[in-house]
């Protein structure tokens, strides 16, 4: 979808992009605020930016309860959702383009009038806690969490985050919300027919009382190396893992696209030199990575899961396919293929509003720069081996590395692993 893309600075200090979709017929409204988990007052409420997330929606200056704004806010068929990251608390809408004016509405309501209540706050201290115990059970989601921790991220696992929930009173999330929700510390990025709108659009915005406050800056962290850390569970008839390579510094736009590419041609398609080989010998369903950007470390992620008698001859695999990456064993073939699938995915990239919201959203919210959608095919072409090659290498040079596995296996089965990937 074709769209134009503006930076707006408001009087208050509040920043965001809107980005201009002629003929679009939804309009897209993320608002975000540097909040999340890692901006807790004290580790003894670690939780509390999630329970402010789920009381978004509650008791607000026009609306009793969060029955009653449901009501209203969905009459039409709108929809709205609200998520909580290490750094972010992120409340997101879409609504049919007729009734955008309303539903930004009701978004300053709700992020900027919330009523909290004793009884808002018991029941959704309950459903915080019914959503954590849950993902105790997804051995996935309890790998990433253990391995932050285990490279010296101030993050604490599910297990620690779930005990917190008792410790949050009233006056915490009172004061967490004070000190977060304010007017500097808030980026938007709203899509969809913007051109004829545009001074609505920031006239209303600047009409949401906000108190005055800085942007929150992102703690860093002293990152380290770890040795093979085991999450034992007794019922697990296999081996769930996740490991990084970790460096300590952002990457670029080419870097990043880089780092798709080789990710493509690791595990992208049952034709890829992991994903594909492995599959090929029966010693996985599955297996991807990927690359994930932070403002100050990178980490080049694997996941996946494997039977005990199979998880030896994967990662020797794994080990040999990096082991040739490292060396500069990539055709030219094999780039051409993977910048042809990524220049695909690319067209497929900006189909919705939504997907056009989020690409920008994304790096945005994380670092306050955006980088136009239509520049993307040029840089895809622009990518070489020599610099996938070394880009590869320094995430496995970095000295930071981990892999976090739950299972019924025996601890020295997960350190045999994880010294293969010691490459």
């Amino acid at each position: 979808m074709r769209h134009s893309v503006e930076e707006i600075t408001l009087k208050n200090g509040a920043k965001g992009l809107l980005i201009d979709i002629p003929g679009a017929s939804v309009m897209n409204i993320k608002i975000q605020f540097r909040g999340g988990i890692r901006y807790a007052k004290t580790p003894e409420v670690y939780e509390i930016a999630h329970v402010v997330e789920h009381l978004s929606f509650g008791a607000n200056a026009k609306y009793k309860d969060e029955q009653a704004f449901e009501t209203e806010f969905t009459k039409n068929g709108a929809y709205h959702n609200a998520w909580t990251s290490d750094f972010s608390i992120c409340y997101e809408a879409e609504c049919a383009d007729f009734e955008w004016e309303r539903i930004l509405d009701l978004q300053r309501i709700s992020i900027t009038s919330p009523r909290f209540n004793e009884e808002e706050l018991k029941s959704e201290k309950a459903t915080v806690r019914s959503e954590l115990t849950g993902y105790l059970n997804d051995y996935t989601r309890l790998v990433w969490p253990r391995l932050q921790k285990a490279i010296g991220e101030d993050s604490p696992t599910f297990s620690e985050r779930l005990k917190t929930i008792s410790n949050i009173e009233l006056k915490d999330i009172r004061e967490h919300y004070r000190r977060t929700h304010t007017a500097e510390n808030m980026r938007f990025c709203i899509a969809g027919r913007i051109r004829r709108r545009k001074r609505a659009i920031i006239r209303q915005l600047e009409n949401w009382e906000l108190k005055a406050g800085a942007r929150l800056s992102i703690p860093t962290d002293e990152l380290h190396s770890s040795e093979a850390i085991l999450i034992r569970r007794k019922d697990a008839s296999n081996i769930t893992f996740g490991f990084s390579f970790v460096m300590p510094r952002h990457l670029n736009r080419n870097e990043i696209q880089a780092m798709h590419c080789l990710n493509h041609i690791l595990t992208g398609t049952t034709s890829s030199r992991i994903f594909g080989q492995a599959r090929k010998h029966g010693l996985t369903y599955g297996i991807g990575s990927s690359v994930t950007n932070g403002v100050h470390s990178s980490s080049w992620d694997f996941e996946g899961e494997v039977n005990e008698d199979s998880a030896l001859a994967l990662f020797d695999l794994i080990r040999t396919e990096l082991t040739k990456v490292l060396n500069g064993d990539l055709s030219d073939k094999d780039i051409a293929a993977a910048k042809s699938y990524a220049l695909g995915r690319y067209q497929m990239g900006a189909q919705t509003v939504n997907q056009i919201g989020d690409y920008y959203a994304y790096n945005y919210f994380l670092t306050g720069e955006f980088e136009k959608y239509d520049r993307i095919p040029d840089v895809i072409k622009s990518l070489t081996k020599p610099a996938i090659v070394a880009l590869a290498r320094e995430f496995a040079s970095s000295g930071i590395q981990a892999l976090v596995a739950v299972s019924s296996v025996e601890k020295p089965l997960i350190t045999e692993l994880a010294a293969k990937l010691k490459i």
